[in-house]
């Protein structure tokens, strides 16, 4: 039975609604450190916790008039208040409001994605654990190379996620980082105190230092992480691919009863969501380098980052999401097909125990350059012939006189190139 999820939780994230709401927390915090340093009465501010709300329908009217979305929000939160509402916004600029709020949208989003990856990552780790014994073909360059497991292919990914998942979690402090500093950030008009508290507040770090904005490398480096987990998804997907080939179909990913993989040939089982993965990564990487274009402004502050930020964090954010979701679907079902995987392993003739004859050869004393000139050669004529490497190996002459037939049993086991796969497993625990 295919599972399915449905995901929502990083729309919501990236949503208008929450995106205001966080616009309110980040003014009712300010009015709270007004009201701990005792410049905005405890009345006041109990009223503004009771009464400040906002209209998105009231905001869109407004917007559409005034042209600034800032105003427009704190013109319907006005509206909510009575005199009381003199206390919101005060000695703020905008970017105060919108850079702190985005420090906590970006801090829910990277919770989300991290969450995500760490349910991906074991998801393969189990899958690893299935088939960790399981022998299958090491190809480099595309050319069988020795034997591995089919867990060790799939530790590899479970490793590179994790250092995704450690990534997204020292970014955090980082990327959660606001400003209550005023129009150029010298706190002309606002005491860093209330900044400090206000931040306390609402469980994040503040700047250092900021102009009119947090510096935007902050931003650049959330874009690189999700990114770079893009890239580590396009990897695992890449692999599927290759593996789903008709000519190797040793991995596929799932195939759902009713699906139909070509409109013209009835036969096909296409890698479409793999593929998907693949393209969509590319995305990620464009959006970062949007992001890296973000870091240098004109002054304390021009709007030209703005509307590339309106379209890559959310776009970025709710992408890597949907890409972690569909990859999780794929390990849930996917096929893993062991007969194939065993063909495949003898197709290139025992060539992959090449290595083993030749260090069997010089621990009995041979030369390693002349080793490896017979190992060589035989090696060719069983890719020419298309003749079993371990019957030539067995039948030269040079090689008998270090090699026995026992010897050469023992050389060609598969056992040997999986001896250690407890070890490696032992450190995923």
């Amino acid at each position: 039975m295919i599972k399915r999820y449905s995901r929502d939780e990083m729309s919501k994230i990236w949503s208008d609604e929450n995106k205001m709401n966080k616009w309110l927390e980040t003014e009712i915090a300010v009015v709270y450190a007004y009201m701990q340093k005792g410049i905005v009465p405890k009345r006041d501010y109990e009223k503004i916790v009771k009464n400040a709300k906002f209209d998105p329908k009231r905001v869109e009217e407004i917007e559409k008039k005034v042209k600034h979305d800032v105003i427009a929000f704190l013109t319907s939160v006005n509206e909510s208040l009575s005199i009381e509402s003199r206390h919101i916004h005060m000695g703020m600029t905008s970017s105060d409001m919108l850079d702190t709020a985005n420090a906590l949208i970006l801090k829910e989003s990277s919770e989300q994605l991290t969450g995500m990856i760490s349910k991906l990552k074991k998801k393969i780790l189990k899958k690893a654990e299935k088939y960790k014994y399981l022998p299958i073909v090491g190809r480099t360059h595309g050319v069988h190379a020795e034997p591995t497991s089919v867990g060790l292919k799939m530790l590899i990914w479970v490793d590179d996620l994790e250092r995704s998942e450690m990534m997204f979690k020292r970014m955090l402090k980082d990327v959660a980082r606001g400003k209550i500093s005023g129009a150029v950030g010298n706190y002309a008009n606002i005491s860093p105190e209330i900044e400090t508290i206000a931040m306390k507040k609402l469980g994040i770090e503040r700047a250092k230092i900021s102009s009119q904005i947090v510096s935007r490398d902050v931003y650049a480096d959330y874009l690189y992480a999700i990114s770079r987990c893009g890239a580590v998804i396009e990897k695992i997907a890449l692999q599927i691919r290759l593996l789903q080939r008709t000519e190797t179909r040793e991995f596929e990913e799932p195939f759902a009863k009713g699906q139909k993989g070509s409109s013209a040939m009835p036969h096909k089982r296409n890698p479409v969501i793999c593929e998907q993965m693949c393209g969509l990564a590319r995305i990620l990487r464009s959006n970062l380098m949007s992001g890296l274009e973000n870091v240098a402004l004109w002054d304390e502050r021009d709007i030209s980052h703005s509307s590339a930020e309106r379209v890559i964090l959310p776009d970025s954010s709710i992408l890597l999401d949907y890409m972690l979701d569909k990859m999780i679907f794929v390990f849930d079902n996917m096929g893993i097909y062991e007969y194939n995987i065993k063909d495949n392993f003898n197709k290139s003739f025992n060539l992959l125990f090449s290595q083993r004859v030749l260090l069997s050869l010089i621990e009995k004393g041979m030369l390693r350059e002349d080793a490896y000139a017979i190992v060589q050669s035989n090696a060719m004529k069983a890719w020419e012939g298309r003749k079993d490497f371990k019957m030539l190996i067995s039948n030269d002459e040079t090689v008998s006189k270090y090699l026995k037939n026992g010897d050469i049993e023992e050389i060609f086991k598969t056992d040997y190139y999986l001896k250690n796969i407890d070890k490696i497993f032992k450190r995923f625990k």
